[in-house]
This record gives structure tokens, sequence and C-alpha cells, in this order.
């Protein structure tokens, strides 16, 4: 046999290998760039003392954070196992992979292990609750395909939608999710998501978005495959491949897999001891009835009380720590008083539809934005309390900050983080010659991270509802921070849109849905975001006043939607702009991707995960967008709130509306 069909042959065999065979022996090490060290050094000894310590250190979770050293010289390390895997078997990966690590990077200071049981990392940087690289990955998959790629692309992409939003709402402990879901041609698609316990939610869901792109560049198709990076990873098939024995010792129960449609399940419910369990019929009846009889008496009682009196406010904080938070929240009035000088018009920063806002400044030097609500608000104490519990457990580096709140007769205040650099629209449509294009794409980049939480990853759903380049805060570091939730809308979690008869907001920002019949849903904001990015590229308002050079050319997304499909996207683009060549790719790119969002119909504008997916990874492929929407004829509908220098608002009004989930996400294909 020739060497050529030898070499055939035994790739050939390699590649009908199963996966999970090539993955127990298969590895990628990756050396830092933070420099190199002696072998008698310091960071020697303390970086053989740390990554000795992982392998009989890791806990029962398969995490472990290690540090050895002082200064430039501590070696920082972290080792963390896929959550199914047995604590022999995780701390075996970790002692080979440690022992693989240091083969590959001799002298660096920083090194980087991905294996599909185990990852190791250490540099003599700080790298605990760090989101480590987005773009060192590793994957593999197997080489036969399924048999409807699009149906079974669409059904993948919901379920590992659905992990990445539970793994982010992890603990410190654990943020991992599994579970499956149903998929094409009578199959179940199983995954399961980790990411690295030490990262915050936010950096978490990125670190997932950041492994979910890469799946159409190196695995589409596959009947199964695994993406594994620095601080996260994620694996699908369409056999059960995660050992559900273990994930339920560590307290965590994924949904249990079905059988397809049309087939029954024929397995027989048995003990521990593997013998049939006579008794389980009988437990289930008494189950059963006492649920039965236990919803009676509650329903009965709940009518006998709404009997008895009409029904008044409830408040939220019922537990002891809503009760505990709402005090910690609430501030003096007096001390608010005094932090802005008696609401001194010197110390005025804005005043919007809800009220006046202050700067002012707390005993302790800490400087607060003052919202003083208007008498007139409506809202009664309970109310207000229960809005203020609500936005301050938003907490994400996007949104502005709910410090507290004052509440004193007719007086409500609520008190915010200052942010130093005032509105996004003071920069772009005056200053816009100090924001670079590298800034700018970090403020697209961060709206649109502090929209995907209020849509995705909060404990609520948020609408914003008013999203504009005015209630867009820039801090210190020019990082977007979202403001003004005086018409959001709450929905639960299971709801998409809703409906309303008095249509707010802001001419320019509305799509039509909600202009023209009241309907808002998350796609409300991503329309008002396709807006915003390209208000940002162009440093002009979306308005019939928008001019190209000395003429006057109507609005803005008529003029960007011709000259993109006419090739002249540079034109597009702010002057000050179009000198930075390298970059013109990126801004393209960008109004490709506000195109998309701002399209007529609601259908096809995309999710903010999957405009979050499209501004991180250049290997997705972005749709052509159809024409978008117009209202110039539409005026006489609009109720206009725009107020000059809206700076912050009350809190959002609660809507409970029932409705079907039929958003739709825009197709993302590889190059």
């Amino acid at each position: 046999m020739s060497y050529q069909r030898l070499f055939a042959a035994l790739l050939l065999m390699v590649w009908l290998m199963k996966a999970d065979l090539l993955a127990s022996e298969w590895g990628q090490s990756s050396c830092g760039s933070n420099g190199n060290y002696s072998s008698n050094s310091a960071y020697s000894s303390n970086l053989n003392t740390t990554l000795s310590s992982l392998p009989t250190n890791i806990d029962n979770y398969g995490f472990y954070n290690a540090s050895t050293g002082q200064g430039a010289d501590t070696a920082n390390a972290i080792a963390l196992c896929r959550p199914d895997t047995q604590p022999d078997e995780c701390r075996d990966c970790v002692k080979k992979a440690c022992a693989d690590l240091v083969d590959a990077c001799p002298v660096q200071k920083e090194g980087l292990f991905l294996e599909v049981l185990c990852t190791i990392r250490y540099s003599n940087d700080t790298i605990y609750g760090s989101l480590g690289s987005l773009d060192v990955y590793n994957s593999w998959y197997y080489v036969e395909n399924v048999t409807s790629p699009k149906e079974f692309k669409e059904d993948l992409r919901r379920l590992l939608g659905d992990l990445r939003r539970r793994a982010a709402a992890g603990t410190s402990r654990m943020k991992v999710a599994a579970g499956n879901a149903s998929g094409p041609d009578y199959q179940t698609i199983y995954g399961l998501v980790q990411c690295s316990p030490d990262l915050s939610s936010e950096d978490c869901t990125s670190c997932l978005i950041g492994a979910i792109s890469y799946l159409p560049e190196c695995c589409e198709g596959s009947i199964g495959a695994s993406v594994l990076l620095p601080s996260c990873n994620l694996r699908f098939e369409t056999t059960l491949f995660f050992n559900q024995t273990r994930l339920h010792e560590l307290e965590f129960v994924p949904p249990q897999p079905s059988p397809p449609p049309g087939k029954k399940d024929d397995s027989t419910t048995q003990t521990i001891a593997g013998k049939k369990d006579d008794s389980t019929t009988q437990t289930i009846v008494i189950v059963v009835v006492a649920i039965v009889v236990l919803l009676i008496v509650i329903i009965s009682a709940i009518f006998f009380l709404r009997k008895r009196k009409k029904q008044k406010p409830k408040e939220i904080p019922q537990l002891a720590d809503d009760i505990s938070i709402v005090e910690s929240l609430q501030y003096d009035f007096s001390t608010i008083k005094a932090a802005t000088n008696d609401f001194a018009d010197d110390n005025k920063l804005g005043q919007g539809g809800f009220g006046t806002v202050y700067k002012g400044a707390l005993p302790n030097g800490q400087e607060i934005a003052v919202k003083r609500l208007s008498r007139y608000s409506g809202q009664g104490d309970i109310e207000f309390k229960n809005e203020v519990l609500l936005l301050a457990k938003l907490q994400h580096r996007n949104l502005v900050r709910l410090l507290g709140f004052s509440l004193e007769g007719k007086e409500k205040l609520l008190v915010y983080e200052f942010v130093q650099n005032a509105s996004l629209d003071s920069f772009i449509f005056v200053k816009h010659s100090d924001l670079d294009w590298d800034r700018r794409y970090k403020i697209i980049g961060g709206i649109a991270r502090g929209i995907l939480y209020l849509h995705e990853d909060s404990r609520l759903r948020i609408i914003h509802r008013d999203l504009k380049a005015s209630n867009i805060l820039l801090d210190k570091e020019m990082s977007p921070k979202i403001a003004d939730f005086g018409m959001a809308r709450l929905l639960g979690l299971d709801e998409t849109h809703g409906n309303t008869s008095r249509v707010v907001g802001t001419y320019g920002y509305m799509p039509p849905e909600y202009l023209k019949h009241g309907q808002f849903s998350i796609k409300s904001d991503v329309y008002s975001f396709g807006v915003l990015v390209l208000e940002i590229i162009s440093a002009q308002k979306n308005s019939n006043g928008f001019r190209h050079g000395d003429d006057s050319v109507g609005d803005l997304m008529s003029f960007a939607w011709d000259s993109w499909k006419e090739g002249r996207g540079e034109d597009v683009v702010d002057p000050f702009l179009r000198s930075d060549l390298g970059s013109m790719k990126e801004m393209m790119r960008c109004i490709n991707i506000g195109l998309l969002c701002v399209q007529e119909n609601a259908a096809d504008r995309p999710t903010m995960a999957s405009v979050v997916l499209m501004l991180s990874s250049f290997f997705v492929t972005l749709n052509l967008p159809s024409k978008p929407a117009f209202y110039a004829s539409d005026a006489s509908l609009i109720h206009n709130f725009d107020s000059v220098n809206s700076y912050y608002s009350r809190p959002s009004q609660q809507s409970h509306l029932s409705s079907q989930n039929n958003a739709s996400i825009t197709d993302l294909h590889p190059r």
C-alpha cells in the first residue's frame, strides 16, 4: 500500500471515531504575550506552586482559583471542569492539562489549555472575575450532518438561547444550564452551556454569545459539536451526552428527555436498587388528590376575600429581604434637599415631562442626580415604592443605576448615580468631532448589551419604549448608560409584546406598528436602536431636516437606505470619520445592522441577542435588509414627548399583558 493510501485510510479512521474519544485525547494550548520568565525566577516557583494546587483543591463543582506570590511575580490560575464530570475524572483532567500546558509554554507568563472536560488558565495578571479572550477558541464536531439543516438550526438557536439565559442567571458557585428541545425529523437536541462561575451575569452572556457565534464557522449542519472558550463552553448533540445523575447531585435538574412525537415511552420507573416500585402509582394518586384539594381551598379563599373588600394596591416587598432593600434605599428628604442646595436653579441638569433633574453631592462627597417628580405624576406611595424596588434590581454597566429614593408628603424623589458626560445627543449632534470611530463603536455595542439585558437577561422583561440619543448618558470613560424609564413597560418573562391605547414616545424613533396601532414589543426597542446606530454613524438626526452636504435630502433612514442600496454607504458616514479608511468596513457593517433593525415588518427585525452577536463577530454574515419604514405622512398620529435635555425619569409603569410568543429571529448564515 502506498504512503498516500495509508495516510488516507488513517485519516478516515480518525474522522469515523466517536467524537468523545477524540476529545479525550485532544486539547489545545495557547501561550500568551505577557512576557517570559526564567527557570530560576520567583515567578517560575510561584507558577509551579499555583498549578500544583489546582488538581488537589478543585471543588466538587469543578472550579478552583489559586494565586501565589506578590506584585509582578504573582502567578494566578483558574481550573474549570465540565460540571457533569465526576470529581476523580475532573482532577485527573486538570493534572494532565497542567502538565501539558507547562510543556507547551515553558517560559511564557501566560497560558491557556482548552479540552472538552477541563480548562486551565494562568497569568501574571489578575484573571479571577475577568472575561477571557473571545478570539481564542477550540472546537470539534461530528462529520455526520443533519437531514433538515435550516429547521435544525432554528431549533438549536432557541435551545442555546434559553440555556444561555439560564446559565447567566446562575450563582457564584456554578453557572451551568443543560436541557433539550424537539428538533426536526423526530430528533431531540440536547445542549449544555457553562460559564466560569466567577464571571458576572453580563460577562457570562457575552462569552456564550461569542461561543455561539463560532458555530456557523466550525460546525454548520453537524449533528453535534462543542465550542470551548477560555471562560465558557457549549456542546450540543442529538443523543444524550451529559451525566444527568451528576447534575442532580449538584442540585441542578435539567429537563428530562421526552420521547419523539408518536413514540411511546416504555420505560419503567425504578428504585435506586433497580427494582420496580409497585407503590409509585398509589403515591402519584395521593399527591394529585392533595394538590387538587389545596387548589380548591386557595381559589375559594381568593373569591371570599375579593368579595369582602375592594382590591387595593399590593406592596411588592413581602419578604424580609425586599423590605430591607427598600429601607436601605430610602434617603431623608432633608439630606437630598441639602445635597442639591434646596433644588437651586444652578444645580438644574434638565427638565422632562415627569419632573426636573438636579445635580447634588451627598455628605460623603458622592455626586448624585436627583429626579424631583411632578406632584401630578399620579402615583401613590405604595406604587412608587414598588417601582423603586423593581428598578433597584436592574444592575448592568450600561444602565443608569438607581441609588435610592425619598418620599415625604407629596415630594417624591429618585436618586441616581451621576453620569459625568451628559447625554449622547450633545456629542453626536454638536461635538461629534470628539467621538472617533472606536468610541462610537464602543457606544453602539454598550447600548446593544444594555437593551439585551432589559429584554432577556434581567429578572424582568422590560421594553424601554423611548430609546433615543438624549436618553443615552456617557460616563467619564465615554461608556453608554441607558436612562429615562418613564415610559418603560414591564412584561412577564414568557411575554414578548403588548398593546396600549396611549401612544407615547419621540418622533423618528417609534416603529410603525406602535405608532399606528399601539402595538409594542421587544422589536420596538430594536427599531429605536437601529435609528440610534444610523444617527451615531452619520452624526445627523433622523428627521425631515436631514442634510447631505448643502442639500436637504429628507430623513436619515431614507438617505441611508438609498445610499447603501446603490453602493454609496460611505455617504452616510460622518465626514469627520471618512478619513479612517481602516474602519470603513466596520462602519458599513454597522449601517447594514442599523437598516436590519428599522425594517417595516417587526418580524423581520433581529432580536437584540442577534444584534450583539452580529456586532461581536465578523464571522456572521448579515442578511440583506428590506426598505425601512417611513413616517412622514403619519405625523398627526404622534404624541411627541421629546423633552429638552431629558435626563432621568420616573420608574416604569407595570404591564401584565398576556401574549403569544410570535417574535422572529433574523437568520444568520456563515460566510
